[in-house]
């Protein structure tokens, strides 16, 4: 007889060990299921995690050769150990899966490894990679199983000379030249690893931008700091071809439009133009779960697909494929489940840029807002006047705040600058209860801080900011 569960959840990423262990703390009987030897998904193993790790590093890393004299520390130049920094990366990875395995083993959740399929309602399939299948009965099971790189028609990714941000992850040396095909925030995550370890950078974007979804004026800015940083920008263009040769690779780059041909030389080329939902082997097409166009899994306002008792979350159902997303989802499903009210307010889902400087949006942007026809104000505020950003030597950047004409409510807050990503949450709680620029013009902030500058975007949008 198979084994019982309350809930079997395919797929450890964010978003299903999330869910597995809120569901545990519940009382549900818990099971997962995972291919890959470690728990954390593409999010802990080869993605938000080492890339954070080899973000920092090299940030250091230019730190020390730009910067410290200016503060009046005086240090041969610094000597870039690519063995070591690469070593630091693992060390975080293996700490942090880790510790979910701890987690699961704390709060009783059973672990099955292999390729998990669904059966039919209530029945998942574990087919170990040695072994005979396993079957598991389940009153729930939910699909979290999580996104893939994406690939260009006719190119394939060797993750040696052309990688997915997998391979770009490991290399094992520095690029000469690295091409980055895609200028959404992977890309431009990574192709500032390599950029500030020694990489002559080339961006090649189909749009006319970057970063697409983010604040217009946020973007521009910020492709000026890139440029200013040795970015190559090639805009309104597409890899039509990438040929290998003795030397490296040849990169055929033509406008997006049409047009002539050029040829782009360099020695790796890092495919970043998004990534798909990961749903082959689940037998969806087998018991009927309806998927879009788009190959995610449709779901309901809880989650739940169009069979009864198998839901989904995380990347692959619609939204954006953000990691603290999933985990929102995966804890408003075991609520969901437990007879709570689970809930996800997708209008306040903060999103950044790990760059050097950072960028973080939460809410609306200005864009968005004007095809509403929303009546807004805008307050902006530059680190240039923060005494804070000034002792850091990080002037760059600024806070822009959107808020509603009549009420004052906020809509949304961009930052671009240092530690961006840590100071949006301020605005994010403001959000979640439908707080007015005035309140945060009302609540003190210590001095000198970065976080001022939030504050003073926020008196921008009424009598004015005091230090401009």
């Amino acid at each position: 007889m198979a084994e019982q569960f309350d809930v079997t959840i395919i797929g450890t990423g964010p978003g299903g060990y999330v869910c597995a262990i809120r569901a545990a703390q519940l009382g549900m009987k818990v099971a997962v299921v995972e291919k890959w030897a470690n728990h954390g998904g593409t999010c802990l193993n080869v993605g938000c995690i080492p890339s954070k790790a080899l973000l920092h590093a090299s940030e250091m890393f230019a730190e020390a050769g730009h910067n410290f004299d200016e503060l009046g520390i005086d240090i041969d130049g610094p000597r870039l150990n690519l063995p070591q920094m690469l070593a630091h990366k693992d060390k975080v990875v293996e700490g942090n899966v880790t510790g979910i395995t701890y987690l699961f083993k704390k709060n009783k959740i059973t672990v099955f490894k292999g390729i998990g399929s669904i059966a039919g309602a209530g029945e998942v399939i574990v087919t170990p990679e040695k072994g005979a299948a396993k079957t598991i009965s389940s009153k729930n099971i939910i699909i979290a199983t999580g996104s893939v790189s994406a690939n260009l028609r006719g190119i394939e990714i060797d993750e040696k000379q052309i990688v997915s941000s997998t391979g770009a992850l490991e290399l094992s040396k520095v690029p000469e030249h690295l091409l980055v095909v895609g200028a959404g925030v992977i890309g431009l995550e990574l192709g500032s690893v390599w950029a500030r370890l020694g990489s002559k950078v080339t961006v090649v974007e189909y749009l006319d931008h970057i970063l697409p979804g983010i604040d217009g004026e946020v973007a521009k800015q910020f492709k000026r700091m890139l440029s200013k940083q040795g970015f190559t920008f090639k805009l309104g263009s597409k890899v039509t071809g990438i040929e290998k040769n003795a030397k490296g690779l040849k990169v055929s780059v033509e406008p997006a439009a049409g047009g002539e041909s050029q040829m782009v030389e360099c020695d790796i080329a890092l495919v970043a133009i998004g990534r798909v939902p990961f749903t082959q082997g689940l037998g969806l097409e087998i018991v009927g779960v309806e998927t879009d166009e788009r190959g995610r899994v449709k779901t309901d306002d809880n989650y739940q697909s169009n069979v009864p008792g198998i839901y989904a979350i995380g990347d692959v159902i619609k939204g954006p494929m953000l990691a603290h997303k999933a985990e929102d989802e995966g804890i408003a499903l075991a609520e969901i489940l437990a007879g709570q009210a689970g809930h996800v307010n997708y209008d306040v889902i903060p999103g950044v840029v790990y760059t050097s400087p950072e960028i973080a949006s939460v809410g609306k942007t200005e864009e968005e807002l004007k095809e509403a026809g929303i009546e807004y104000k805008v307050g902006k505020f530059p680190f240039s006047a923060n005494g804070r950003a000034k002792a850091m030597l990080a002037p760059q950047g600024f806070v822009k705040i959107l808020a509603d004409v009549k009420t004052d409510r906020v809509l949304g807050g961009h930052i671009v600058g240092k530690g961006a990503g840590e100071m949006i949450h301020e605005i994010a709680v403001l959000m979640e209860f439908s707080g007015a620029a005035e309140d945060l013009v009302r609540t003190c902030h210590a001095h000198p801080n970065m976080s001022e500058a939030v504050r003073e975007a926020a008196m921008a949008c009424g009598d004015g900011a005091i230090h401009m």
